[in-house]
């Protein structure tokens, strides 16, 4: 089975650009968790907390968007040298701002500006080994590119298994803000060593005034996945902060990170097969099959009265997660010009930040009002949102 990963990781320079962007990757699992306990020990209020949370979200929709079509335009090592330096003293600024209690207006901007630099990482990385496998005779038929994002999967579960956990350990156990220090760090070592790796950069196709590539979003596939993946944020985005709630509730706040790890696990074991099977259908119809599974796979947590019970469902729930957005990807990166595939890759995710601005606030005052139990009735919400957001294309699947 783990034959087309050795194959994969073979190919020069892949194994490298996948670490860094690995290590650059960690913030993702750390910063909005981070971010959630410094406000709590500052204020706490859990609405407070989901407010900044939701409105760094919505900024870096819009954000890792505009970079990835830079990053198309002008190569990903020029952007990255741009937003790493600016991201790095803005969140140093912000957790100077909460922890000398400065007025809470200026914690909105300077997260604002914080998460105005979020670049997506994973997106550059796919784009990577999309670069290198065009014309590997090994990847004739194109498998190797199920695997490689399938490894990239696993890759995003491995940062969603250490990230809150580091997050979580920090937070607790150093200091509330440690755990955003920790992710800075993560940051500063990733990225840059992704820019300097200029062998395997996919080159830079300028923006051409004379015949421009299309708007990604008229597109009726890719908005096929962008919408349900849009409320699929607001599930990731709910479940967080319910998990963060409820083991509070069950005064083990350290469980916090172990939890969302195990969440993460059951997730990387399914990235893990997918990634090694030769399917013969479409992606977009595995992408519905898989919406449908976790949808019914949320269902458990709304049972779950203790920590025990609450791991056993997040890990069935995460079985679902990676074969999901790996057959996303593989959707619309088939439906764009090579000169927008990181910016389509990024309109994956990009939606996601916005339904989890709205479910963080919505599943925070429900914690604060009924209790964290209550509260994962949000991501079930939005996990049968998604599901009616794919009627009208159900042709296009």
């Amino acid at each position: 089975m783990l034959k087309a990963y050795g194959t994969l990781l073979r190919t020069p320079g892949g194994l490298k650009f996948s670490t860094a962007g690995f290590i650059g990757r960690m913030p993702i699992a750390m910063d909005s968790l981070a971010i959630i306990f410094v406000v709590v020990a500052a204020t706490d209020s859990y609405a407070l907390a989901g407010a900044l949370t939701a409105v760094g979200s919505i900024v870096v929709g819009a954000s890792e968007v505009f970079w990835s079509r830079k990053a198309d335009q002008r190569g990903q090592s020029k952007i990255l040298r741009i937003a790493v330096p600016i991201r790095i003293i803005a969140f140093l600024l912000f957790v100077i701002a909460v922890s000398k209690s400065a007025p809470t207006w200026s914690w909105f901007v300077l997260l604002i500006i914080a998460e105005s630099t979020a670049i997506n990482a994973g997106g550059m990385v796919r784009r990577r080994w999309l670069h290198i496998l065009k014309n590997d005779p090994k990847n004739k038929d194109g498998h190797l590119v199920n695997t490689a994002y399938s490894w990239e999967a696993m890759v995003d579960e491995f940062v969603f298994i250490v990230g809150p956990v580091v997050a979580t350990t920090c937070a607790v156990k150093i200091a509330p803000s440690a755990g955003i220090l920790a992710g800075l760090i993560f940051l500063a070592i990733g990225l840059p060593s992704l820019a300097a790796m200029k062998s395997t950069e996919p080159p830079a196709e300028p923006a051409n005034d004379e015949e421009p590539h299309p708007v990604i979003l008229k597109n009726r596939i890719v908005q096929s996945i962008v919408f349900p993946c849009a409320l699929l944020g607001g599930f990731f985005g709910s479940v967080g902060i319910s998990v963060v709630g409820f083991a509070e509730e069950k005064n083990n706040p350290s469980s916090t990170g172990w939890l969302l790890a195990i969440w993460a696990v059951g997730s990387a074991v399914a990235a893990l097969i997918n990634g090694a099977i030769k399917f013969k259908s479409a992606h977009a119809t595995r992408f519905l099959i898989y919406l449908v599974g976790l949808t019914l796979g949320s269902i458990p947590l709304l049972f779950s009265k203790s920590i025990p019970a609450l791991a056993f469902a997040l890990f069935v729930n995460g079985l679902f997660i990676a074969p999901l957005i790996v057959n996303a990807y593989g959707t619309v990166e088939n439906a764009v010009p090579a000169g927008q595939i990181t910016e389509a890759l990024t309109w994956v995710i990009a939606g996601m930040p916005l339904g989890g601005a709205i479910s963080s606030a919505l599943a925070g005052i429900v914690i604060d009002n009924y209790g964290a139990q209550a509260a994962f009735w949000v991501p079930l919400g939005f996990m049968v949102a998604a599901m009616v957001t794919t009627l009208p294309y159900l042709s296009t699947y």
